[in-house]
């Protein structure tokens, strides 16, 4: 098939384009390089397979393909939060063009990648789909909560109303090879410290938790979500493991060999004091769940960093 990956040049994007040329397929990257990195697909550059177009999805784009999957928007805060109106631009305006090239090339499946954001600070653990979230409207991180929490309305809409064939997933913590240096979440900056022998930097206490995803066993439920045909989501991708965020800052450090201390900060506002998926959906319905542990998986991203920093 012929494959548009919105955000292709991102962190989780670039391992969906390299698994689907993998497989064979076509791809289409579209990114407009805000925060996707050309680094990241120059592997593919040379692959008669691969098509690179620069664009910004805010504006309507016009291609032939035979699946969308929507990964275009800055997912870290530090990115989010640096022009909250293009966020919420890219959330809703991506999410339309994307459903709307669907309508005209007869209702082709089109994923969108939701986030675990949309459960916001919750108050039901650990987040089944069923929940509805806690989440402010009003504060510094509403931009993305509620801009993925539009995109989702919208695509149920469009699915409703003409009925396009959707898919949305919500993915929770993700980590691995690819990361932007100055990615600014949790486990690009440990480990980042980490290398550097800098002080690891926590916000709040440490108690607060997260569940963290290695980036292969993302990209294999987004494959195993669009190649379903009874679902259409929202289902939770995400490892189900629960790590305090003190935790993650040891073993860092016991697996980098640094002399890094640990600091604490204010904790930002809103920030959600857990998380952790429930996947009994996406074990059931698509035999999906994680393979890959933290320390795992840390290992890998460890030793990319060290070739990047």
């Amino acid at each position: 098939m012929k494959i548009l990956v919105t955000g292709g040049a991102g962190f989780i994007g670039s391992h969906l384009c390299q698994y689907l040329l993998s497989q064979s397929h076509q791809v289409v990257c579209l990114d407009n390089f805000f925060t996707g990195q050309r680094k990241n697909i120059e592997p593919f550059l040379s692959n008669s397979h691969f098509e690179l177009i620069e664009h910004d999805i805010t504006q309507p784009f016009d291609l032939s393909v035979d699946q969308i999957y929507n990964l275009a928007c800055p997912a870290s805060p530090i990115h989010y939060q640096k022009n909250p109106v293009e966020t919420v631009r890219t959330n809703v305006l991506g999410a339309i063009n994307c459903l709307e090239l669907s309508k005209k090339l007869g209702g082709i499946k089109v994923l969108q990648a939701s986030t675990s954001e949309v459960y916001g600070d919750p108050s039901v653990h650990p987040q089944p789909e069923s929940y509805h979230g806690n989440v402010s409207c009003t504060g510094p991180r509403a931009c993305y909560d509620e801009g993925k929490r539009c995109a989702e309305t919208l695509f149920f809409d469009y699915h409703r109303q003409d009925k396009v064939p959707i898919r949305v997933v919500r993915i929770f913590n993700t980590y691995g090879p690819n990361m932007a240096v100055d990615d600014g979440r949790v486990v690009s900056n440990f480990i980042i410290q980490a290398i550097n022998g800098k002080d690891i930097t926590i916000y709040g206490d440490g108690s607060q938790t997260r569940s963290f995803c290695f980036v292969s066993d993302l990209v294999a439920g987004l494959v195993k979500m669009m190649a379903n045909d009874d679902l259409i989501g929202p289902v939770n991708l995400g490892n189900p493991g629960e790590f305090t965020i003190k935790e993650l800052a040891e073993m860092v450090i016991e697996m980098t060999g640094s002399a890094s201390k640990i600091i604490y900060q204010p904790l930002p506002q809103d920030d959600p004091k857990q998380r952790k998926p429930d996947i009994s959906l996406a074990k059931a319905k698509l035999a999906w769940e994680p393979t890959v542990q933290l320390a795992e998986g840390l290992a890998k991203t460890i030793e990319y960093f060290k070739t990047v920093i």
